[in-house]
């Protein structure tokens, strides 16, 4: 795992690529092109780029205006701005049934010195909640670069969840994207972790870290939020003595640690352990210091992971 690339920089240049083919292809941003990446697309295809200004409830209702007129809309911005306005979302884009992907980035605390304010942490939970919209949130670029070319040709609302931050690749040259299913890193007994973004670099670590200590720890990539894979998610608990853990770069409530306790309550009951922000508001500082106080690096996973089994 040497090469590191912020998700957000490969959705850019996987779009900016995608519009090659796609002429059907749109994208909107609500200035912040530079930071989502969307300039990239904008450099190439300046006639199919729409600088919507700082107005994201107005960009959600042109892309779904859009949609209904047989376009697809990749619509940008800070995955707090974007999903914010929630209404626009639930009624002008999911209700109507419109092909908008809408792409958030700067997700969770990891943006660091931005603040509360930037930071994207109940944006899952709120997308989640709506019916039709899928949830995608990548590990790495390369799969990033796949989901995007995916969710072009994805019929119906979806969310792509991005990182500000560098992340490590997790996955090899020539990986295979499958919507809807988890994707199994690294094999264990004793339990497992399943993870989603820029937590997953982080979880393999912390497995490779508790090997040490006489642990044998799956770690699963959950790039699929929702629909959520119910079958490999059970399957994966079942071959991991029942003991769980997930860990996600937002609230506990609602996103990855909420999808995997709805699921196997109803399917699989297990031990689990939530790794995520904890109900609380998030703050500035370095990205390192907010993300290791959260326990959402490599020595907190470890940590929590490691307490969790000792008490099991």
């Amino acid at each position: 795992m040497s090469t590191k690339k912020a998700t957000r920089q490969a959705f850019g240049e996987a779009l900016a690529k995608l519009g090659e083919t796609r002429t059907d292809v749109v994208v909107l941003d609500a200035d912040l092109s530079v930071s989502t990446k969307s300039e990239l697309f904008a450099k190439k295809f300046p006639d199919r780029f729409f600088e919507m200004g700082i107005q994201e409830a107005n960009m959600l209702g042109t892309a779904a205006g859009l949609a209904l007129a047989g376009k697809v809309p990749f619509c940008c911005s800070f995955a707090c701005f974007v999903t914010g306005r929630y209404d626009q979302i639930r009624v002008s884009v999911a209700y109507s049934g419109a092909n908008v992907k809408i792409v958030g980035t700067h997700a969770g605390v990891a943006i660091g010195d931005d603040g509360y304010s930037q930071q994207g942490l109940e944006d899952v939970a709120l997308m989640r909640a709506i019916p039709t919209m899928a949830v995608v949130q990548p590990a790495d670029d390369l799969e990033t670069a796949a989901a995007v070319e995916y969710l072009a040709s994805h019929v119906g609302p979806a969310f792509l969840r991005l990182t500000r931050q560098n992340v490590e690749r997790v996955h090899p040259e020539g990986y295979r994207f499958q919507f809807g299913k988890v994707d199994t890193l690294r094999e264990g007994t004793d339990a497992v972790i399943f993870a989603s973004g820029g937590p997953v670099a982080p979880a393999l670590h912390a497995a490779e870290a508790l090997a040490e200590d006489g642990f044998s720890v799956r770690v699963v990539n959950v790039h699929t939020i929702k629909p959520l894979d119910v079958e490999g998610v059970v399957a994966a608990a079942k071959a991991s003595g029942g003991k769980v853990i997930t860990v996600e770069d937002h609230t506990v409530i609602g996103g990855l640690g909420g999808a995997i306790a709805e699921c196997l309550g109803e399917h699989f009951p297990s031990k689990l352990k939530r790794i995520g922000v904890q109900d609380v508001f998030g703050e500035s500082g370095a990205p390192d210091a907010v993300v290791a106080k959260h326990g959402l690096d490599e020595a907190g996973i470890t940590r929590q992971v490691r307490e969790f089994l000792k008490g099991a």
